[in-house]
């Protein structure tokens, strides 16, 4: 059982959830969530170490860069990384942006279902199977913020 009553929290302490999302004209935004279900406070400094993965969990061929990552201007990811202590059942996201867009009809489209997020250096690998696809059609590019406190 967890430190916050739920079900049994993975090795490492915590776990990691799909947050929402916003698709607009082709660029996509989503977060995904990490919660402290372990007992001890957890310390997250920077950006996870994301990996996308398609249904079949091969990774998707996919450049994945800090912020936003050229993809867009204005969208929040590009904040300086500070340092976030979680105590037991609090929470932090982080960010991710791409666009839905196909350059070249000869590429196939890419489309990501599974993430495998490394929440810290060191820390046990989580896996989140995704509802909503990162459908990245054939631009190749994902970027991700840094991790940030969940206020409730």
């Amino acid at each position: 059982m967890s430190a916050t009553g739920g079900e049994e929290c993975p090795e490492g302490g915590v776990r990691v959830l799909e947050g929402s999302g916003n698709a607009a004209m082709g660029l996509r935004v989503a977060d995904v969530q990490l919660v402290n279900c372990g007992a001890q406070p957890y310390v997250l400094d920077g950006y996870p170490d994301v990996r996308v993965l398609d249904k079949q969990r091969r990774p998707v061929e996919v450049a994945v860069g800090h912020g936003s990552n050229g993809i867009s201007t204005g969208s929040g990811l590009d904040s300086a990384p500070e340092q976030v202590t979680l105590q037991p059942g609090q929470a932090a996201s982080v960010g991710l942006l791409w666009r839905n867009l196909v350059t070249d009809s000869a590429v196939p489209a890419a489309e990501g279902w599974v993430l495998d997020i490394g929440p810290r250096p060191g820390a046990p690998r989580q896996t989140l199977v995704l509802t909503h696809s990162i459908d990245l059609g054939n631009t190749g590019k994902l970027g991700v913020g840094p991790w940030v406190a969940v206020r409730r």
